[in-house]
């Protein structure tokens, strides 16, 4: 909502920082897309910043599998011929070379060398502290317990894709089952043996679903598009 009003974004074909710049229809004003605030246009100095919600980046076998009632979108969209659509490994596809290259296509102002530019990780802030989990970890561990600006935290992670989330835990101390898949866990358990299940807004207390961990608004990013926008961020170390 603008103003009171419901509004679309639409790609700019500008980039800030090598990141996405977006329009709202409604003003055409221009939107950071990584920070979700106006750049330019009349709602510059508005106060207004969108809501961020929680992005899941996984894979088509891992969704279908958690969602089969999934509804998927054609590739026949009236945009690109349907043989456009490959997927991102395949070498035919738009971006497989810049995936493949480990440097951006476009000269970065600001770089931290704490990671490679192009590593993955998860991102999220919390009282206004910002923190980085990288991916290749995440992947390793499946379950991270932590404490970002004293508040204690769980992420958990996929070891088959970047998929990857973060709740809070209150300090509730959290486990894998001890058959847990190597994807995206959908079931925790607590130190009491309490079931959770794992959804993409909260944990569930499976015994008192009104009981819940709420997730906390993260995103998986590359590297350098993460430390661009939180240079004071913080990199989680095992």
């Amino acid at each position: 909502m603008i103003n009171g009003k419901p509004t679309t974004f639409g790609t700019s074909g500008l980039l800030y920082r090598s990141n996405k710049v977006m329009y709202d229809r409604e003003t055409n004003t221009l939107w950071n897309q990584f920070l979700g605030v106006p750049i330019v246009g009349p709602l510059v100095g508005s106060g207004i910043k969108l809501k961020v919600f929680p992005v899941t980046l996984t894979t088509w076998g891992e969704w279908l599998k958690e969602h089969p009632d999934t509804l998927v979108l054609s590739l026949d969209t009236g945009v690109y011929l349907p043989s456009q659509y490959e997927p991102e490994d395949d070498e035919r596809s738009i971006y497989f070379e810049y995936r493949r290259n480990p440097e951006p296509i476009f000269p970065v102002r600001d770089r931290d060398d704490r990671l490679d530019a192009k590593d993955q990780v998860l991102g999220l802030t919390v009282d206004g502290r910002h923190m980085a989990y990288p991916i290749y970890v995440v992947q390793e561990r499946r379950i991270i317990h932590d404490s970002v600006n004293g508040v204690p935290l769980v992420v958990l992670g996929s070891a088959l894709s970047p998929e990857a989330g973060a709740y809070l835990t209150y300090g509730s101390r959290l486990s894998l089952p001890a058959d847990a898949a190597d994807a995206l866990p959908d079931i925790l358990f607590d130190e009491n043996g309490g079931r959770w299940l794992v959804t993409p807004e909260a944990l569930v207390d499976a015994s008192d679903p009104t009981n819940t961990l709420p997730a906390i608004p993260s995103s998986v990013s590359f590297w350098f598009g993460w430390y661009s926008f939180h240079p004071g961020t913080d990199v989680f170390v095992p």
